[in-house]
């Protein structure tokens, strides 16, 4: 077992770098969020990236859900912004820290994810750097459950092949396994207002329905965007594999809603898939 820790990068910058600070952006930002419906079962989220002014808001709404409920594992799942693989990288370091503490990395399910398929690597390739979109996710996660074990995985290429490979191993893996996935995504970047919402309707619209063909047909035709599509296909279809046979999208809004400004704006939405 290795005991090599990923340090909080992008403290400071995405999220505050203060422990006192950051607990209570955080719950302040969950107070503001109300649970939406009695389910079943949750089995995965969408949520978005940026940072915790933009888009904290509407990452807090798919985390109010799942509090008060038990994991044995969490996965995320992120796209790779700085740096392009091929691969699916599922981190081989003992944990992964922010300013509110080191959360345990499950070793022995990221060896066995790896084992599934040679594109699947057991490696830090692009947890190494300053990837964002990964640990804006944690403090979150660590205010809502206080205890768990990670599995943290970066998809450097997400496509259709590297989707079918992560879904094929995630389903094997979490068969037995009381999980939650999370999706790390941004929707359209840098458009218009008015542009935005027409492409970011789109996104909305195909997982409300939970349907994660449309929305990869509707990707390719270049009528929606998304930063982390593949993290967010392969959660649906894990999800459904697993058990889950709804979906809600909790909240949309973008950069724009936020700051005013409504030339150049990122879009945000978080989502749920459940029982």
């Amino acid at each position: 077992m290795t005991d090599k820790i990923r340090k909080a990068a992008v403290a400071g910058t995405f999220y505050p770098a203060k422990k006192e600070t950051l607990e209570r952006d955080v719950a302040v930002f969950l107070e503001n969020s109300l649970p939406v419906e009695i389910v079943t079962r949750i089995f995965g989220i969408a949520v978005p990236h940026a940072g915790y002014m933009y888009s904290g808001g509407v990452a807090a709404r798919a985390y109010r859900q799942v509090m008060d409920r038990d994991f044995d594992l969490v996965v995320v799942i992120s796209p790779s912004h700085r740096i392009y693989f091929e691969e699916i990288s599922v981190y081989n370091g003992a944990a992964y820290q922010t300013p509110l503490g080191d959360i345990p990395v499950d070793q022995d399910s990221a060896k066995k994810l790896a084992s599934l398929h040679p594109g699947i690597l057991y490696s830090d390739l692009g947890h190494d750097i300053d990837e964002h979109a990964l640990e804006v996710q944690l403090p979150f996660l660590q205010q809502v459950f206080y205890d768990f074990k990670l599995l943290p995985i970066i998809m450097g290429n997400q496509d259709a092949a590297n989707i079918e490979i992560l879904t094929d191993a995630l389903t094997k893996l979490l068969a037995d396994k009381k999980a939650l996935i999370v999706a790390s995504s941004d929707l359209s970047h840098f458009h218009s207002y008015e542009k935005a919402k027409t492409l970011d309707n789109v996104v909305v619209e195909d997982v409300a329905r939970y349907d994660y063909k449309k929305l990869a047909g509707d990707l390719q035709k270049g009528l929606c965007e998304m930063c982390g599509a593949g993290p967010v296909i392969t959660t649906m279809k894990v999800c459904e594999k697993l058990g889950a046979n709804k979906s809600k999208v909790l909240l949309y809004r973008n950069s724009g809603d936020v700051t005013g400004d409504r030339d150049q704006v990122v879009g945000y939405m978080s989502a749920m898939f459940y029982e």
